[in-house]
């Protein structure tokens, strides 16, 4: 028979050793918790401060065709222009060298991603005679090569997006470098040092060095300027993969930093959480890839990329329809090319 001082004894060691556990679980989760409201604050007061730098609105004086107003962002369709400006100094705009507009339908669950090639001839108002869609920034900043823009593409233009190629690199460092499949093996000079790099067939990781030359290369892509798209938007998907993953967490306070010294838009910051509600819910969605057909060509000596109009016209059509919040959209297939490997 159990000695009943005993059964107590054993009684209060397990009560003892009970607290003592709870105790140790208040702590590690008070630590927890306490580490997390330090990051997460760290994190808000970043993006906070980067916010401010990088909010620039829209002067609609100098555009024709005005953004669409009071935007829903879980709701409503939408444009996105991203530029990546090269050469964007004090005294000096710089160039629209990457030029890509992102269309987004909530509702029916579109995205369109039309990569415009940096020599493609069109009229640019600021300028006020036909050039390269490159030039059209260094004549007006944002404003005038959405203007260029819309010479081509007939549709508002409601956020835009700019950076430039420092920025990009440090945002990528910040991150611990990206990974990508590369196509096939070229070499590209670094910017900086000048040096010539190999990228070999296959996953490569890459550095923001390394990953500005990859997305920069065209003159030794077979498929040219549209290779060198496919690469931009390969580049992009994987930055913003990283960035939202766990993993990358204790890393965001730098790269927010870095956004805030190298990104330019007009997105307020009130709807940036909606933007991330919005990339959630739209991230498995497949992304068509819009081509700008033409052709090469030479004027005065100057190359030029001269967009087809029946492409043109395809891809407005296609863009307009998109934009209608309850569209069964139908598009031609000769100017869409299915990215059934994208997922942004």
């Amino acid at each position: 028979m159990i000695d009943s001082r005993t059964s107590r004894k054993t009684v209060k060691k397990k009560k003892k050793k009970s607290k003592k556990m709870r105790f140790f679980i208040f702590i590690v989760l008070f630590l927890l918790i306490s580490t997390g409201s330090v990051f997460a604050y760290q994190i808000y007061s970043e993006t906070k401060r980067a916010s401010e730098k990088i909010y620039a609105a829209l002067d609609l004086s100098k555009l024709k065709k005005k953004p669409h107003e009071n935007i829903e962002i879980k709701k409503d369709p939408m444009t996105i222009l991203l530029v990546g400006v090269e050469n964007q100094y004090r005294d000096e705009r710089g160039r629209s060298d990457v030029i890509m507009l992102l269309t987004i339908n909530p509702v029916t669950k579109k995205v369109y991603v039309l990569s415009i090639p940096r020599d493609t001839r069109v009229y640019i108002p600021a300028e006020g005679r036909k050039d390269k869609i490159t030039h059209s920034y260094s004549y007006g900043g944002i404003e005038a090569t959405i203007a260029a823009v819309n010479e081509l593409i007939d549709v508002p233009i409601d956020y835009y997006i700019t950076t430039n190629f420092e920025g990009f690199e440090q945002i990528v460092d910040s991150l611990g470098g990206v990974k990508v499949d590369v196509p096939f093996t070229f070499k590209a000079q670094l910017t900086g040092s000048l040096k010539w790099y190999t990228f070999h067939k296959g996953e490569m990781e890459l550095n923001g060095n390394q990953a500005l030359a990859y997305v920069r290369m065209r003159k030794s892509d077979p498929k040219g300027d549209l290779g060198r798209n496919e690469r931009q938007k390969q580049v992009i998907k994987a930055i913003i993969e990283k960035s939202t993953s766990i993993t990358s967490l204790p890393k965001l306070d730098d790269v927010i930093a870095n956004l805030g010294d190298n990104v330019r838009t007009n997105i307020p910051p009130s709807d940036l959480l909606s933007f991330i509600y919005l990339y959630k819910k739209m991230k498995d969605v497949p992304v068509e890839n819009l081509h700008l057909k033409g052709y090469d060509d030479f004027i005065d000596h100057v190359y030029y990329y001269i967009p087809d109009d029946q492409s043109v016209a395809e891809i407005n059509e296609t863009l307009k329809q998109a934009l209608q919040k309850n569209s069964n959209t139908s598009y031609t297939q000769n100017s869409i090319e299915p990215d059934s490997k994208s997922s942004n």
